[in-house]
Formats: structure tokens, sequence, C-alpha cells
């Protein structure tokens, strides 16, 4: 018999394995030496120790869950308790055994883990259920619904929390979403009633510009283009395709309309240059009457220079106001020295003048008579105020008989 310290091998081959509980047989090697059985069943043991060491590394690792650490505890477990191997099986059980404690700790600390996660997952959700009522509520069409599929999609990659505070949530989520999905399809619909409407305007108002095109009343038509771009303004857009279609048209007309009424124009002023070469020749004329020495003159003079100016006709456009400006300028010099004149020869003012001045010297008189009174009289206080009357009513008298003399002279 040939022994091991965890086993034998009888003289017939059986191999035994020591336990706790006694020897037990595990196998048979009847065509090697003892030493070579010994060696096939510690190899068995081996093996199995190795197993043991490696879950015992993946275990502490974390790199396993406690379910499926504790599921392949178990497995080696029964695998080593009946292992047909020779070695001490009795240590590698109770190694296996003492893995329920690291198991536990790790099980209290995935609890711990997942009651965070379902916490930070309710506190999450509540934030996105926020977030969606306020975009039901809001006018943001362009983003929204973007966003809404965004909301849904973390919504998804979240931890499920307790079911009633889970499906009440959700009840909130979806009612904010259905909210505002129908809220926006009715915007759009009601955009794309407007937009048919401006489509049916718009086609109206092409057809109207495209009538003027050829018109040649030029101020007349200018306006109703004007008056016609205001409606088109008003009308709202058309669908995108058939707004830019129209606008083509009727801007197409516009260009047209202007363009032969700017050729137009300019033909005219062409001709109407020389007209402005000959009011440039009276104006020299017309300036050369001021400054006014002789009134009668200049307004014989200007007479006949303006009745040359209206026959000269239109000029161009660009030189009308420089050229009326100038002849305007001769016309008010003119006027302000015929009012000056009036001024100074008014009848009415030159009589109420003649009346001051009666008035004034009677005034005198009388104040001279009181102050020859009171002279006589020695009253002194009377004789000072008289004096200073007769003092101003004199210079009144010398203003009124200078103004009596300008508007007699």
């Amino acid at each position: 018999m040939t022994s091991h310290e965890w086993g034998r091998v009888t003289d017939d081959g059986t191999v035994l394995v020591k336990t706790a509980d006694g020897e037990r047989v595990v196998g048979q090697y009847p065509e090697g030496s003892p030493e070579e059985a010994l060696k096939f069943y510690t190899d068995r043991y081996e093996a199995l120790a190795f197993e043991v060491e490696l879950l015992d590394q993946r275990i502490r690792s974390g790199v396993m869950s406690p379910e499926e650490a504790a599921e392949s505890v178990r497995t080696v477990r029964a695998q080593v308790e009946g292992a047909n191997a020779v070695g001490d099986l009795d240590a590698l059980v109770g190694r296996l055994d003492s893995f329920g404690g690291v198991i536990g700790e790790q099980r209290e600390a995935k609890k711990a883990e997942r009651a965070q996660k379902v916490a930070e997952s309710k506190v999450e959700k509540e934030r996105i259920v926020g977030e969606a009522e306020k975009l039901a509520a809001s006018t943001d069409w362009r983003n929204g619904a973007n966003r809404l599929r965004e909301l849904l999609d973390q919504w998804k990659a979240l931890p499920r929390i307790d079911r009633p505070s889970d499906d009440a949530l959700w009840r909130r989520f979806s009612t904010a979403r259905t909210a505002y999905t129908k809220a926006r399809k009715t915007h759009f619909a009601e955009q794309h009633e407007k937009r048919e409407g401006a489509r049916v305007v718009k086609e109206r108002l092409a057809k109207e510009a495209e009538a003027l095109a050829e018109s040649t009343e030029w101020g007349a038509t200018s306006g109703e283009y004007r008056e016609l771009m205001r409606r088109w303004k008003a009308a709202g857009p058309a669908p995108r395709d058939i707004d830019e279609e129209l606008w083509k048209r009727f801007r197409g007309a516009q260009d047209s309309f202007f363009a032969a009424r700017d050729a137009a124009n300019a033909a005219q002023d062409a001709e109407f240059a020389a007209n402005a070469d000959i009011k440039e020749k009276l104006l020299v004329e017309a300036e050369g009457l001021v400054p006014v020495t002789n009134l009668e003159h200049a307004k014989v003079a200007f007479r006949d220079i303006s009745e040359r100016w209206d026959a000269a006709g239109k000029v161009p456009r660009e030189r009308m106001k420089e050229l009326e400006g100038r002849i305007r300028k001769v016309e008010q010099a003119i006027r302000v020295v015929e009012d000056e004149q009036w001024q100074r020869t008014d009848p009415e003012k030159s009589a109420r003048a003649d009346d001051m001045v009666s008035k004034l010297e009677a005034a005198i008189a009388k104040v001279e008579a009181d102050l020859e009174k009171a002279k006589a009289a020695g009253n002194d206080k009377k004789v000072k105020e008289l004096e200073e009357n007769l003092e101003s009513r004199q210079s009144f008298l010398e203003m009124a008989k200078q103004a009596s003399q300008d508007y007699s002279g």
C-alpha cells in the first residue's frame, strides 16, 4: 500500500481519500503504479483548488453579481463535496463557505446602491416630468417635439422606482406629451389653413400686378403697385414653394413696369435738360435784381422773367428743387422790400401816429399849466412830480413825431 497525507492506494489499485467523515473510495487505478495513481487523483484536487482560488478572486473583485457568485459557490461546492480527488477537500469546502460573508456584504452594498439609484431615478423622472409639462404649456413648436423625444429616451434609460410613484409620474409625462402633440397639430393645421388662404390672395395679387405691367399711367399705377405690395405683405406666407413662385410673378410684373417708367423718365429728363439751361440764364437775370434798389423796376422786370420762366417748361426732376428755390428767393426779396415800403406808407398807421402826437401835445400843455400853478403855490413836492411827468411825456412825444414823419415820408 502506498500512502499520502490525504489518501492512499491499496494493493489492488483502489484509491481512497481522507475526510472528516473518514475514508471514501475515489477510484481505481489498476494499470499504473501506486505513485501514478496518487498523482492522477492529487492533480484532480489541484485543479479543484485552482478553480476555488479563481472563484475567490472573481468574487472579491466584484466582476460577479452577488447572485451569480452565490450560484457559482453552490456549483463548485457540489463538485468539491463529491470530488474523486485526493487532497484536503474539507478545507476547500470551508473556504467556499467563507465566501458567504463576502457575498453578503456585496449583496448589502448592491442593495444600497440600488436604493441610491432608485432615489436618483425618482428625482430625475420628476425633473423630466416637470420639463415636459412646461413644454406642454409652451408654443415652442420648432424645438419642443425633439426635446420631448430626448426626454423619453432619458426616461427609458432610468431604472424603475416603486410602482405607484413610477406609474403616477409616467401618467403625468404621457399626458404632457399628448397635450403638446395635440396643440402642435392644431397649430400647424391652423398655419396650413392660413397659408392656403394666403395662396389664394397672392395668386389674385400676382394677376393684378401682371395686368398693370404695361400701363403708362406712371403716377397712378405706381400708387396701385404700392397698394398691391401692402396687401401682399398683409396676406402672410403661403406654402413655401408656391410663395416663391408667386413672388417671382408679382415682382417680375412690378419690375417690368418700373423699368419702363424709369426709361420714360430718363427720355423725358433728356428733353427737359434744355429747359433747365434756359432757366439757368433767366436766374442770372433775376438774381441781378437783388438787392432791390428800385422797387417798381424790379417788379416789372421780375414779371417778365416769370412769364419766360413758365414758358420754358419742365426741367429734370433732380433740378426742380434747386431752380425753383433760387427763383423763389428772388421773388421773396422783392416782396420783402415791397412790404417794408407799405409799412412806411400805411395811411392808417400814419393817422394813428398823428393822433398820438396831438394827444401827447395836449397832455403836455395841461401838465405845463399844472406845473406853473404848483410853482406859484410853492408846492415843491408837486412841482417835482409834474416835472418828472413832463419829462417822460416829452420823450414819448419825440418818438411819436419821428414815427409820424416816417409814415408820411
